[in-house]
């Protein structure tokens, strides 16, 4: 359903406008995103963890495309799965941090391809809104078609929200999201149209309950990392799953598999060895695991180390779907990655902005949303649809709090807010992954220049916060 500030949006930005026309001619891709809950850089084998057992993944890496500079718009969850949806900075809509919503007048990818006749469905972690059937920031409301969704992590025998009515599943959680993700690919190359399928993972946020085949795996290691370590297996085993039914289905040839996390590594996880864990603008905070696979198009194993993030996801999918959205005016923080993704592309022309503002999350219970929903629908309870997401009405321009952090090719620039006055270091991110050398002194004019696009972009994040891209 195409919200009503979104009924009459009908051009895109004009390099996505351009690529789209040049890929009019081919078939429109099948798109399956997967998406895990807080596994690190380094939480799989083949990214050199010595312990965890990633087979499927790592048969993704070594056969499609590696992205190995990948970020999350956000060191937290929700925010960074709203940059999924609406190729935005998730400051944008005011999706601070974890619980926050989507605003319902973002436009999101899966409303954009509605339009060329997708079918649309959103499988496991919301954490956006609420789950309602008349929710206007859950995923009915923001475009999907068939959704099976529930409103954070969730462990085995998960609930999930079926467009609004309470379902209960058996099974390990990741098995069973995928099973219901199976359901509907099935169901749309019956029908013979293309489909988006968002299939975000509960795994391996905590706490972690591996099942017993899993946790075995990893016998000789401490109890908490038999679980952790028999989750992310597990979550690797449903990716398989998901890449083995659409090779069945005779169709993994024009689909396109976009696999990533949601953010960095938690403390029992592994960030590779970069600084920093999930919370920080460190690397190790935001550099995320990422995988794109498409046989029809990417024919030979490649490995990428060109920046690009989650907010690439939108305009990169509107292109390839030759989804043409009127009157776009608002802002995009991401860029199409076709060029990448056909191997054409050398650089990135558009820097990353990062921006974790000091607002706290807002807990969001799962199971406990999810039991209160059942009952009011066993007892015929007719409530008020939930309040959506607002325009934040004022916000300060200067110096604006929370730190920030701007990545233009190897160089990454922090800002630490002060009072009066911000901090700023540099690192060279090509010899220095671990961000432990600060060469704002000795690079003085480069910090310059990114401190002026950075203020520049804050400057333009804050004008959409307050409503400026909304008619």
């Amino acid at each position: 359903m195409i919200r009503p500030g979104n009924m009459i949006l009908v051009a895109v930005l004009a390099a996505v406008s351009i690529q789209s026309r040049q890929l009019q001619a081919a078939p429109r891709p099948n798109i399956v995103l997967c998406m895990a809950d807080d596994q690190g850089w380094g939480d799989v084998a083949y990214n050199g963890h010595p312990v965890l057992k990633t087979p499927h993944m790592d048969a993704m890496a070594a056969e499609a495309l590696r992205l190995d500079r990948f970020y999350a718009a956000a060191p937290v969850c929700s925010p960074t799965r709203g940059s999924v949806l609406t190729g935005r900075h998730p400051n944008r809509f005011g999706c601070f941090a974890w619980g926050h919503r989507l605003r319902p007048q973002e436009l999101t990818v899966a409303e954009a391809l509605k339009t060329v006749g997708y079918r649309t469905g959103h499988f496991g972690k919301w954490h956006l809104g609420s789950l309602r059937a008349d929710s206007p920031d859950g995923p009915g409301g923001s475009g999907f078609d068939e959704w099976f969704s529930s409103p954070n992590f969730y462990e085995n025998n998960p609930l999930f929200s079926h467009r609004g009515k309470v379902i209960r599943t058996k099974g390990e959680g990741s098995a069973v999201t995928a099973d219901l993700a199976i359901e509907f690919i099935r169901d749309a190359t019956k029908r013979k149209t293309p489909f988006l399928a968002v299939v975000w993972f509960g795994s391996p946020h905590s706490p972690h309950v591996a099942i017993d085949k899993d946790r075995k795996l990893y016998a000789d290691q401490p109890r908490r990392l038999q679980h952790f370590y028999g989750e992310i297996t597990a979550m690797d085993r449903a990716v398989g799953r998901l890449r083995k039914e659409l090779r069945d289905l005779d169709i993994a040839e024009n689909t396109l598999f976009w696999y990533t996390s949601d953010n960095g590594a938690i403390n029992v996880g592994s960030t590779g060895g970069l600084s920093g864990r999930k919370g920080s603008l460190l690397e190790g905070g935001i550099r995320v695991p990422a995988i794109i696979e498409w046989p029809a198009v990417i024919k030979v194993p490649r490995r990428s180390s060109i920046p690009c993030g989650t907010v690439d996801i939108f305009p990169t999918l509107l292109a390839l779907a030759g989804a043409k959205v009127e009157k776009q005016v608002r802002p995009l923080d991401g860029v199409s990655l076709v060029d990448l993704i056909e191997g054409r592309m050398k650089s990135r022309t558009k820097p990353l902005g990062f921006w974790v503002h000091p607002t706290r999350g807002r807990p969001m219970r799962s199971t406990q949303i999810l039991q209160a929903l059942e009952a009011e629908q066993h007892d015929d309870v007719k409530r008020a649809p939930p309040v959506p997401a607002r325009i934040v009405p004022d916000y300060p321009v200067e110096n604006p709090p929370g730190r920030a952090a701007w990545i233009d090719g190897r160089y990454k620039l922090h800002r630490y807010p002060g009072k009066g006055i911000a901090k700023y270091a540099l690192f060279d991110l090509e010899k220095d992954p671990k961000e432990q050398r600060d060469l704002s002194a000795e690079e003085a004019e480069r910090v310059k220049q990114m401190k002026a696009a950075l203020a520049a972009w804050q400057k333009s994040v804050i004008g959409s916060l307050k409503g400026k891209d909304y008619k």
